[in-house]
């Protein structure tokens, strides 16, 4: 697998901050049970994915301003697209894109949570690999 140098592509791709190989997440964003599923570590460098008890619970404001986004854009696309229809549009338009995004809304709040929080910098190449521990 090739080596992503990039901080912002690894997350958009949801990598391992510290590698920028290994995934964050075992399961497809489309699974609808187990979206949001971490493995305790890094399969390529061992990297810990929760450097703390409980680290994230802070993810949960991120997923806040997500949410907040989402429904705002809605909106004002249901407003521009559709005229201004029923007030039973907006709300059934806003539900239904919520909750069709909430998982990746859960996955990029926690994998910003883990880059911006998590103290861990990009280190290319100086992990032992799992393999060879």
């Amino acid at each position: 697998m090739a080596t992503i140098d990039s901080n912002t592509l690894a997350l958009l791709q949801q990598r391992c901050p510290r590698c920028h190989e290994g995934q964050l997440f075992t399961h497809s964003a489309f699974n609808p049970v187990r979206f949001a599923e971490m493995p305790e570590r890094c399969p390529v460098c061992s990297q810990a994915y929760e450097p703390e008890p409980g680290f994230y619970w802070g993810a949960m404001f991120i997923s806040y301003a997500f949410s907040t986004a989402i429904m705002l854009v809605t909106g004002f696309l249901v407003y521009h697209l559709l005229h201004d229809p029923a007030v039973w549009v907006y709300v059934t338009s806003v539900a239904v894109a919520a909750v069709l995004l909430t998982p990746l809304s859960l996955r990029y709040s926690r994998t910003i949570m883990l880059y911006l929080f998590g103290g861990v910098q990009y280190q290319p190449r100086r992990y032992q690999p799992a393999g060879n521990r």
